[in-house]
């Protein structure tokens, strides 16, 4: 039994620029330096086909299950700084990129604001964030009660690679 001040959170990782197996191995220790928030789980790493441009390279991708007791601001402020400590660089919307950290699901919440959205608006439109999630959470039940098996079934023809990790 958690504390009730503890929230399990799930935090999706994508990579395509300057070594993505590397870049997403960091943000797994990046994480695990975030103040009130500890590493539980870290997926497989997946190889996956981009969304946005044509001509940038596959992604890798990658699902962490964190427990923590900041709020979903506090939570995002961190993850966009650890995206800014690898490099990331906003140019063109779902274009290439260092790192990508996004905020999945935050306990059972359902939020929509103007700089935030619980759960992600895309979670159950990418297989490279749902089968992640059905490796290390196969029991998963999203907020508006689809079991993630069920999201992933929906999607599992998309194209996903495992991939080795090197540490």
């Amino acid at each position: 039994m958690l504390p009730e001040k503890f929230v399990e959170v799930y935090v999706g990782l994508g990579s395509n620029l300057n070594h993505p197996i590397r870049q997403i191995e960091e943000a797994f220790q990046n994480l695990s330096n975030i103040p009130s928030t500890r590493v539980l789980k870290v997926s497989p790493l997946y190889q996956s086909k981009p969304l946005g441009p044509p001509l940038q390279p596959d992604y890798i991708n990658a699902v962490v299950l964190l427990l923590t007791e900041l709020s979903p601001p506090q939570l995002m402020e961190h993850l966009q700084s650890i995206e800014k400590k690898q490099g990331r660089i906003k140019t063109i919307p779902w274009g290439p990129r260092t790192i990508d950290c996004d905020l999945l699901l935050y306990g059972t919440l359902t939020l929509k604001t103007d700089a935030l959205q619980i759960p992600h608006p895309g979670l159950k439109l990418r297989a490279f964030v749902l089968k992640p999630l059905l490796d290390i959470a196969p029991d998963l039940v999203l907020p508006d009660g689809t079991s993630i098996l069920e999201a992933y079934l929906v999607l599992k023809k998309m194209y996903l690679k495992k991939m080795p990790r090197t540490l």
